[in-house]
């Protein structure tokens, strides 16, 4: 049996164009690496080696290939691990704009043109009410779960719907002082779009803070060239929410999309580094 043959778990989700079936067993566990890499990262080898199931020379050899093609990049902490004695810092593995590419992102030059003739035509307000009523819906399909999950866990609730919907999310605490929490979506499947009309984010934006009852603000977007969409959401309790109201009453629109403002917080990715191994050049866990 090969070392790739230890995965564990179902089938991988591939790129497009990543054919399955009989003779493809290295290169549909390559996809689920890259996946992974996509939800979780930046995430270290020995991490992605656990997650899958595979020996550390297994799981060098996909990082060197899916590194060989672009598909995803290294980077290094920002804050020195302590803990992890001599020896050199660990590398983490983060995905690229054309690994992220090689996921989704179909009919992104039709949507685009479509949006630049509303543009043309009808103004850019024509563009940001397209937006809220393409976000009406996901709002709509939103609500009753955000609002069946107590106020503790609504941030929560929301990062597993859009997880549902491929949009790799989560929850966690805020580190900015004054508390609230973060939500980060580790994918968006209209980046590329959003790119070129954030009405898009704004539109998402709005209702996060609609579907929590709180303000939210973005401080980072796949789309303005971040690694994670982050969006801080304030504490209910600064606001004058009450523990059982309508996630929908009344909260204020969040705030414009701003790239860059949280890579300090919980779960931003590292600096990134070149793709070379002093002493081995080579992958090193």
């Amino acid at each position: 049996m090969s070392e790739d043959q230890t995965t564990t778990g179902g089938a991988a989700a591939r790129p497009s164009g990543v054919p399955s079936g009989p003779g493809h067993t290295e290169r549909d566990t390559r996809a689920r690496v890259a996946r992974l890499i996509l939800e979780h990262g930046p995430v270290t080898a020995s991490t992605l080696g656990e997650r899958v199931g595979l020996t550390p020379a297994a799981i060098r050899r996909h990082l060197d290939a899916l590194l060989a093609e672009g598909m995803i990049e290294v980077r290094k902490a920002r804050v020195p691990q302590t803990r992890r004695g001599r020896g050199r810092p660990a590398k983490w593995f983060a995905i690229t704009d054309a690994g992220r590419s090689a996921f989704v992102h179909a009919y992104d030059d039709l949507a685009t043109s479509a949006l630049r003739f509303l543009a043309e035509t009808a103004g850019d307000h024509a563009v940001a009410e397209f937006a809220r009523r393409q976000i009406a819906d996901l709002e709509r399909r939103y609500r009753p779960v955000v609002q069946d999950a107590s106020p503790q866990q609504r941030v929560r609730s929301l990062a597993e719907a859009l997880s549902g919907d491929g949009y790799a999310a989560a929850a966690a605490k805020a580190p900015q002082p004054g508390g609230g929490e973060q939500l980060c979506q580790h994918h968006c499947p209209v980046a590329h779009v959003a790119a070129e009309f954030p009405q898009l984010c704004e539109a998402e934006t709005e209702a996060f803070s609609r579907l929590l009852g709180t303000p939210v603000q973005r401080l980072a977007t796949i789309a303005h060239g971040d690694g994670i969409c982050t969006t801080h959401v304030s504490p209910r309790s600064l606001h004058g929410a009450g523990e059982t109201g309508d996630p929908a009453g009344g909260a204020a629109p969040g705030g414009a999309a701003a790239g860059g403002a949280g890579g300090e917080g919980a779960g931003a990715p590292p600096e990134k580094t070149q793709n070379n191994d002093e002493e081995s050049g080579g992958t090193s866990l």
